[in-house]
């Protein structure tokens, strides 16, 4: 059946200020564009958008939908004040958690605490035996009780592994904080295994695809293969979610500790609705755990430039893995030093034709690595959104030298490099119009200044970009998603006002009436009583 989408503001994205007056789509593609009076006649059926604008569909690059779905079902502790307050919040948590049961929270951050203390592993010890584990906001930092520590075999004579570190307090003790590598031991303890845990990852991925097409996105790029035990358990989750409905999109990025035994397998999946990724690999930490791989020292820490997670060598070895495959890589590198570790073993390894490898955040870079970027086939993920919540703090992490590199989006965007939009959801809010707001006003909402950085702020139509056709160039599919363009799929996001229209302060208040994968309304704000 052909269906013509009118009556609205629709915007082809293919350049600024581009418009159509409709849109004609046929099994899922978009067959032509053009004017109503042109295209009325072969429809069959017309979809009436009322004013509306409508956009190609909005997907973030890079997530963790099922930490996502988990945000509903957990402590969320995002908005804790003080270490007091967080540890209320803990207390009351463990009231309702039975003794068998992990206590888990999530999104902590000693940056919103004014004295910016973080609880003790004794404050954890006090409220409950059994296991605690806090996840900072950044998921690069966890805070655990002695229960969830030994659960992991770390104990006071442990000694951090390579690309972690063991937090102690100044007599050298457990403090409970542990750092990236140092992590995982705790994480795969956590139990993980049967057709209940399954069951358990399936109604959190179903929470968390609700919630996405809530916010206009028709799909995204998501890392979950290696938390959650055997990879078999998410992914039979996504099959069971989105497999059936075919209402969403996803872009599965594989871990490297699992990708080379998904190859193996030849594990299933279900294109074009659920496909297989990049590899993942995590080259350092993060800036707020202050293990983020710097050239220099951090500037409020002398002595620290945070951590490669592998030595040259073992990134070497995977990049290496994912080539014997044909396969493109996804590199977390937030500091310049992570980033300078990357470039090295990609430019070493070209990435296979007709793919691009995937730089994920970029968040602090230089004029030498942007120029080395720049020669290369890779796109950059960046998550506008760190912006506003990094800012003040993170000039003191750095120092003003380093800041005219800081979230460079703008300098990447001008030297041709491809830039894709993400969140890192959970990290950050989830809605593209909170991650559009900051990469155009470098700010809080409201803030009464120019932004940070201001000289590299983006324009709407750049920072809508990189939703539509920077989320389809980073996995090589630009010929067919994107643009609202013929003989592309038939993926929208439909706005109750035009994004390009009014103040930037004006889109906050914006909100998805219809979102659209494969031509069929699998979200619609009238049905869903918003």
């Amino acid at each position: 059946m052909k269906q013509l989408w009118h009556n609205g503001i629709i915007y082809t994205m293919k350049q600024e200020n581009e418009t159509v007056e409709a849109v004609l789509v046929e099994e899922g593609k978009i067959i032509a564009v053009g004017s109503f009076n042109d295209l009325n006649e072969q429809a069959e059926e017309r979809l009436d958008l009322q004013g509306a604008a409508m956009y190609p569909g909005f997907v973030d690059s890079h997530l963790h939908m099922v930490f996502q779905g988990e945000t509903f079902v957990r402590l969320d502790l995002s908005k804790a004040s003080s270490a007091e307050e967080m540890l209320a919040m803990v207390k009351e948590a463990a009231k309702t958690t039975p003794a068998d049961k992990w206590l888990f929270g999530e999104g902590w951050s000693e940056q919103n605490f004014a004295d910016q203390r973080i609880p003790t592993i004794e404050e954890l010890d006090a409220i409950r035996k059994e296991p605690i584990l806090l996840t900072r906001v950044c998921h690069h930092v966890v805070l655990g009780n002695a229960a969830a520590l030994s659960a992991g075999g770390i104990l006071e004579e442990s000694k951090a592994p390579a690309g972690g570190e063991i937090g102690r307090n100044a007599e050298g003790t457990l403090n409970g904080l542990l750092y990236d590598k140092a992590i995982d031991p705790v994480t795969a303890a956590i139990p993980r295994k049967g057709e209940a845990y399954i069951d358990y990852l399936t109604e959190v991925v179903n929470l968390a695809v609700d919630q996405l097409l809530s916010y206009g996105l028709t799909g995204g790029h998501t890392e979950d293969m290696h938390y959650f035990g055997d990879y078999i358990n998410p992914l039979t989750a996504f099959h069971r979610v989105i497999g059936e409905k075919h209402h969403f999109r996803v872009n599965v990025l594989r871990h490297h500790a699992v990708f080379q035994n998904m190859m193996e397998a030849d594990v299933p999946f279900d294109e074009p609705f659920i496909e297989p990724g990049a590899m993942k690999i995590f080259a350092d930490g993060a800036l707020g755990g202050s293990t983020a791989a710097l050239s220099k020292p951090y500037a409020d820490q002398p002595d620290n430039k945070g951590l490669l997670i592998h030595t040259d060598d073992q990134l070497e070895g995977l990049v290496k893995i994912a080539r014997e495959y044909n396969e493109a890589v996804a590199v977390h590198i937030i500091g310049d030093r992570a980033a300078d570790q990357v470039l090295h073993v990609i430019e070493k390894y070209p990435v296979p034709n007709g793919k691009r490898d995937r730089l994920i955040h970029g968040c602090v870079l230089s004029e030498e690595l942007i120029g080395r970027m720049a020669t290369l086939p890779v796109v950059v993920d960046v998550q506008p959104a760190f912006v506003s919540s990094d800012f003040p703090w993170v000039k003191d992490r750095l120092g003003e030298e380093r800041l005219g590199f800081a979230y460079p989006w703008k300098t990447l965007l001008d030297r041709g490099i491809m830039c894709a939009a993400g969140t890192d959801a959970p990290v950050e809010d989830i809605n593209p119009i909170a991650s559009i707001y900051a990469a155009v006003e470098r700010k809080k909402p409201y803030e009464a200044h120019n932004g940070y950085g201001p000289e590299q702020k983006l324009s709407r139509f750049e920072a809508i970009q990189m939703y539509t056709i920077g989320s389809a160039q980073a996995i090589g599919k630009e010929h067919e998603r994107g643009l609202i363009k013929p003989g592309y799929v038939a993926d929208f996001s439909v706005f109750d006002r035009d994004l390009f229209a009014g103040t930037s302060e004006d889109m906050l208040a914006v909100k998805a009436v219809k979102t659209v994968v494969a031509g069929r309304i699998v979200f619609d704000r009238a049905d869903a009583g918003g």
